[in-house]
């Protein structure tokens, strides 16, 4: 290549990266509803191919009917669960406000319904004093609350830009859904990488996301469902709202959904209502413990390959720096990170190998 050719070149990529730039700042507003008209559209391609099978050469219908088949199964419901628990977490909000809820005064409850041999051995336990427990447990316990409560009074009031958000969100999906097979590999032949390995990451990205919303967040909005039907059942006030924190917490392995009905199983037997706290025991352990290990093999259908320690590590990184897209994010970043290295390292030792015949 001569010197002007490279300058050419190098100019030309100057551009493109600035270009790129430019785009992502200028859709940035709209990036989580990007995402998850992706997820969406390839999390729901199998449903459009079927349809397209049976309306041949109808993309446009075949796709309009994926969209109506998606706007009625999943989100309607979801937003009237949303709404519902809108309510909830205002309401409980207002009350630990108001002072008509106070975490601090049911754990005293449970501290003075344990025997005195019992009380002695919790106020001498390894925490300085039980008051300390009672106090760390219990703002834990309402900083969940308002946090929840304040992000759904935030949805509140900025109204519009969620609804706007959400109509592009449905908007992208449509085309996405029809031109997904035309879109797909021409981004993929626009990176500036081997086939195979495009292929790969690829593959990779698809199993992952397939697998991190099938098996991570349909399991976890049937336990914390699970757990709010059993909360209503026994009478434990915004059950929805619980349930909502139980689903959140069925993505930390062993525990899960545990953190949260234990303690409510807890008070409810030092507190005397013992059917109720019997009740919560047996659907935690047989109804919610159990719905993880039926449903999540069902699901996902195929291993991805990543250890549980990364996929708990990047999950909560991954919500920590973009909010509830982190859940499928965080998995997502880790499986190509481990999928390209692990391609780098065979291309190396391929090429030590071929070295080494030489």
């Amino acid at each position: 290549m001569t010197y002007r050719g490279r300058i050419e070149t190098g100019g030309f990529l100057v551009f493109l990266t600035i270009i790129t730039i430019a785009f992502g700042a200028v859709v940035s507003s709209f990036a989580a509803a990007l995402l998850w008209s992706a997820l969406a559209a390839i999390l729901f391609q199998p449903l459009y191919q079927r349809l397209l099978a049976r309306h041949p050469g109808k993309r446009n219908l075949a796709a309009s009917l994926a969209m109506l088949i998606i706007f009625i199964a999943v989100v309607v419901p979801t937003l009237v669960i949303a709404s519902m628990m809108i309510d909830q977490a205002t309401s409980v909000y207002s009350s630990m406000q108001g002072g008509q809820i106070n975490f601090s005064a049911y754990f005293k409850q449970i501290h003075d319904a344990l025997p005195d041999r019992l009380q002695m051995l919790v106020d001498k336990s390894g925490i300085d004093s039980f008051e300390r427990l009672q106090t760390r447990v219990s703002d834990a316990l309402g900083n969940s609350v308002r946090t929840i409560a304040g992000q759904a009074l935030s949805i509140g009031r900025n109204a519009f830009a969620f609804l706007l958000a959400f109509g592009i969100a449905l908007y992208v999906t449509f085309f996405l859904l029809r031109d997904g097979d035309r879109i797909g590999p021409a981004l993929c032949r626009s990176l500036p990488l081997e086939p195979s390995v495009t292929q790969r990451l690829v593959d990779k990205f698809v199993a992952v996301v397939r697998a991190t919303i099938k098996g991570s967040v349909i399991v976890g909005l049937v336990q914390g469902g699970l757990g709010a039907i059993t909360f209503w059942l026994v009478g434990v006030p915004a059950a929805l709202l619980w349930g909502l924190l139980m689903a959140l917490t069925s993505l930390l392995p062993a525990l899960g959904p545990a953190i949260v009905w234990v303690p409510v199983a807890v008070y409810l037997l030092a507190t005397g209502a013992i059917w109720q706290g019997i009740a919560v025991v047996v659907s935690g352990v047989v109804v919610i413990g159990l719905a993880d290990n039926i449903l999540r093999p069902i699901l996902v259908g195929r291993d991805t390959g990543i250890p549980d320690f990364v996929v708990l590590v990047t999950t909560l990184g991954g919500i920590e720096m973009f909010g509830l897209s982190g859940i499928v994010v965080g998995p997502v970043v880790a499986a190509l990170f481990l999928a390209g290295w692990q391609i780098l390292t065979e291309q190396r030792l391929g090429r030590t190998e071929n070295d080494a015949e030489a």
